[in-house]
């Protein structure tokens, strides 16, 4: 469930009665595992220490990636984008080369 932003619920601190917490949690965790296999694969796994499964004050689950590296976060902005490739080629190619000049103002910054 998310605000008017779109941004996420608070994360739940107080249980209440009736609210599947488990249920969400648990979904959390595996798309939290199944995130951490794909970046251990790729070598990336020691730039999200913070990847945690968690779970919002309605029940549903969260991924948390923690505090990264700017340049974590566009190398993930990257993956995402190539594996958007497939579907979409020509949205990802402008995305992709959006991408590239943040890599390269940032670097050059």
């Amino acid at each position: 469930m998310t605000d008017r932003r779109g941004v996420v619920a608070k994360r739940a601190e107080d249980l209440m009665p009736g609210v599947p917490y488990v249920r969400g949690w648990a979904r959390a965790r595996r798309g939290a595992d199944e995130l951490a296999a794909q970046l251990t694969a790729l070598g990336l796994e020691p730039d999200f220490p913070g990847l945690t499964a968690d779970v919002n004050v309605s029940g549903d689950g969260l991924v948390r990636l923690g505090v990264v590296r700017p340049d974590a976060a566009l190398i993930l902005a990257e993956l995402i984008v190539s594996g958007l490739a497939a579907e979409t080629p020509t949205l990802v190619e402008t995305l992709a080369q959006e991408a590239g000049s943040a890599r390269h103002n940032s670097t050059a910054a």
